[in-house]
């Protein structure tokens, strides 16, 4: 089955347009089974208590263990929770893209079924957004590090979170937080560019800062997961990094190259001066080859901003 196309269940007569909702919340499920109900009940609870209108979409990432019998079961007595079952494993960010654009609310929450977020504070930030309407994201910022391999995690996602913020240009306390509640309509253009793994929170946190969506943020207490992390370090991590790389190509390719360039073409000219001086009528290789792989870049980087200009979505 197209992980693209999964159908869902709608009470809606045909040709019915299905009812607006306040929220949807987008909770990707793979291998859950022990804790999943706890984590749809604990939501459910709250948002019945704040008076949303609103669904759980409960999508189940091709789990290998009972995740899927637990949130059918689940289904019969939380009328809000739609159960959408995947036949093969996209990962988090096939699960959240694909929520995301069959949400029928006005608002998307993503957050995750591992007990880690206090998902009772969900309708706090919900409510953040629907109180200011300058702010198009709201993202819960962990004010503690619970997660596996604790020494190497704190300073990759410390330098990766540097290289985000020289990218947008302001403090970023939390790049990768998996609980944040968006404008859908102002999301909608950047969906495409969720990678299926676990950075495409950092996606949409660039995305948003990018192009100019204000971004808020709501000091969380982050819990030790239950159930057996799908992170990879190495390969997550390096992920993480590429992910942030390209986003900076895609939004701002002078920032990252036009510096360099102009490095290589100053170092250029100061070599050519120097050679001129020591060997008069005479440039040595390096240099010529310093000036033109300068100037190279600086057209590549010239040429990359006139694209990301051209484009529908700036």
């Amino acid at each position: 089955m197209d992980t693209e196309t999964v159908p869902r269940d709608d009470t809606t007569r045909p040709g019915e347009q299905p009812a607006p909702l306040d929220v949807t919340i987008v909770l990707p499920c793979f291998n859950e089974a022990a804790h999943v109900r706890a984590e749809l009940d604990r939501i459910c609870a709250a948002m019945d208590l704040a008076g949303y209108r609103y669904e759980v979409l409960a999508i189940d990432d091709a789990s290998t263990d009972a995740t899927l019998d637990v949130l059918h079961r689940a289904q019969l007595s939380l009328p809000q929770v739609q159960v959408v079952a995947l036949e093969r494993n996209g990962g988090a960010g096939t699960v959240r893209r694909l929520g995301s654009r069959m949400a029928r609310g006005e608002i998307v929450v993503w957050t995750d079924a591992d007990m880690t977020y206090p998902n009772e504070r969900i309708p706090e930030l919900v409510q953040r957004l629907r109180d200011d309407p300058g702010i198009d994201q709201v993202v819960g910022a962990r004010t503690s590090e619970q997660g596996s391999h604790r020494l190497l995690r704190i300073p990759a996602k410390w330098t990766i979170r540097k290289i985000a913020e020289w990218l947008v240009g302001q403090r970023i306390p939390d790049l990768n937080s998996g609980l944040r509640a968006f404008r859908r309509g102002v999301a909608a253009p950047y969906l495409r560019l969720l990678p299926p793994g676990f950075s495409c929170v950092t996606t949409i946190t660039l995305a948003f800062l990018s192009n100019q969506h204000a971004i808020a943020y709501v000091p969380i207490d982050y819990a030790k997961r239950a159930g057996r992390s799908k992170f990879r370090f190495v390969s997550d991590a390096y992920r993480y990094l590429l992910q942030v790389l390209r986003m900076v190509m895609y939004f701002n390719p002078l920032k990252a190259l036009m510096p360099l360039a102009l490095l290589l073409l100053g170092a250029g000219v100061g070599k050519s001066v120097f050679d001129v001086v020591a060997h008069p009528v005479r440039l040595a290789n390096n240099t010529v080859m310093l000036f033109l792989t300068g100037l190279i870049i600086a057209s590549m980087a010239l040429l990359a901003d006139l694209i990301v200009r051209s484009r529908p979505d700036r």
